[in-house]
């Protein structure tokens, strides 16, 4: 497998855009198979769960073709509805794929998706929200068939704000007979991102970013174009990377509004943030402060996903900082290689006590999900020494270019090829000199 050689101290200075988010172009490329014809999505970052999704939609009988960050989706003839298990285990977000399915032809069978190993995730959520809007479920082995001859709107009141029961609730609305209200809805920026996307159709959709969304179904759906909002987590990535290895970075495309209380704790820890419309700029020139405790929570609250990254930020600044993950129960994964490097971390339960070492050493990492890999980077980018991550499988699902963006910030990071993927490289090469 691949790995990144990191060679820390080395601040970050100059401008990096943010690409597309990744847990928005998600919903929405699943969300093309409910019309016919072919839909164009702007600012579709080039990661690996977006070619997993791409891999589903030409099973299912769609017509992907990409060019830059642009994808088209033709999905006029919908030829399958079953997705095998080695498609749904590729990742969490192709559950989505059910909601959609079955709006647009009354059935699908599905096993249970992959992802990151975050802990218990289930889908009951996504199942019962669906069997409010007349969906019926049958196990078989280790598929689930649903149908639904015809759906009919209802309120669908959450247990929990979860944002894939939410798009999954909303995509399969938009065919469902009459309004459906979604009570206790996730209220994320991807929600409202999904919503526009909606309304470009032709859908009826009102109240995403609050926690009731309403709409109104059996409207007819036409395809066109949209263009997906930049990441937040990736945006709160580059900030982290910053404030741990110090510099000034300009990130093009960022919305500080969108990572709000991530934002607070750098400045709290003693970061200068400011922003525009078009990016954010941030400064560190100091070994990080301790903050107050920091509570994951569903969106507006202090997000999930950024927790492992900022955690690494403060690791390696100065004073203390107490964590409590609320969301995950698997989201220190991070926190072994951290301790390798010096960090003086200690998780009990929910919470994780962090006393900050400014003098991380680098050493060999190895990354266990997304978000826990990017954590990493970062603690590597302020250690001294050399640092060798692996498990780059992780952290491709969810960052494009990465390298390239720190290697032009002025960080010493290189991508290794493992020696399976340089021989592959060679045959290519060779077959195209031999005219194949």
């Amino acid at each position: 497998m691949d790995s990144y050689l990191v060679n820390g101290k080395n601040p970050l200075n100059g401008s990096v855009s943010i690409h597309g988010a990744k847990n928005s172009v998600l919903p929405i490329l699943a969300g093309t198979i409910l019309v016919k014809g072919k839909s164009v999505i702007r600012n579709c970052p080039n990661l690996s769960d977006v070619f997993a999704t791409a891999r589903i939609l030409e099973h299912l009988g769609c017509v992907v073709s990409w060019e830059d960050s642009v994808m088209t989706v033709d999905a006029t003839d919908i030829t399958e509805t079953k997705i095998p298990e080695s498609l749904m285990q590729e990742m969490r977000s192709s559950v989505l794929f059910l909601g959609a399915l079955i709006a647009r032809t009354g059935e699908a069978t599905i096993s249970c998706p992959g992802g990151c190993e975050l802990g218990p995730r289930p889908i009951d959520l996504h199942v019962k929200s669906l069997k409010r809007l007349g969906v019926t479920f049958e196990e078989d082995g280790d598929n689930i068939r649903c149908k639904a001859r015809q759906m009919y709107g209802r309120k669908i009141m959450l247990d929990f704000p979860s944002v894939g029961a939410t798009e999954n609730a909303m995509l399969a609305a938009c065919s469902a007979k009459g309004n459906t209200i979604i009570c206790n809805a996730a209220r994320e920026p991807e929600i409202v991102d999904l919503q526009g996307f909606l309304r470009s159709m032709g859908a009826k959709v009102w109240g995403a970013g609050s926690n009731t969304i309403l709409i109104e179904g059996g409207h007819l759906l036409h395809a066109g174009e949209y263009s997906v909002m930049p990441d937040r987590i990736v945006t709160a990535t580059y900030m982290s990377a910053v404030a741990a290895a110090t510099g000034e970075v300009e990130l093009i495309g960022g919305d500080l509004q969108t990572i709000a209380p991530v934002a607070a704790t750098l400045i709290e820890a003693g970061c200068q943030i400011q922003s525009d419309r078009k990016k954010i700029c941030i400064e560190s020139k100091f070994p990080l402060k301790g903050v107050r405790p920091i509570y994951t929570a569903p969106y507006p609250g202090f997000p999930t996903d950024a927790q492992p990254i900022v955690m690494s930020a403060l690791a390696c600044g100065v004073g203390s900082t107490v964590f409590i993950e609320s969301i995950f129960t698997n989201r220190y994964s991070q926190v072994d290689s951290l301790r390798r490097m010096g960090a003086a971390i200690q998780v009990d339960g929910k919470k994780a006590h962090v006393n900050g070492n400014p003098f991380l050493k680098g050493a060999q990492l190895e990354a266990y999900d997304l978000r826990g890999g990017a954590a990493l980077i970062v603690a590597a980018l302020s250690a001294e020494g050399e640092s060798e991550i692996t498990g780059l499988q992780f952290i491709d699902r969810g960052y494009e270019k990465l390298e390239e963006n720190l290697q032009f910030l002025g960080a010493d990071i290189k991508r290794i090829k493992s020696e399976a993927e340089v021989n592959a490289l060679f045959d290519l090469d060779v077959v195209k000199a031999l005219g194949g």
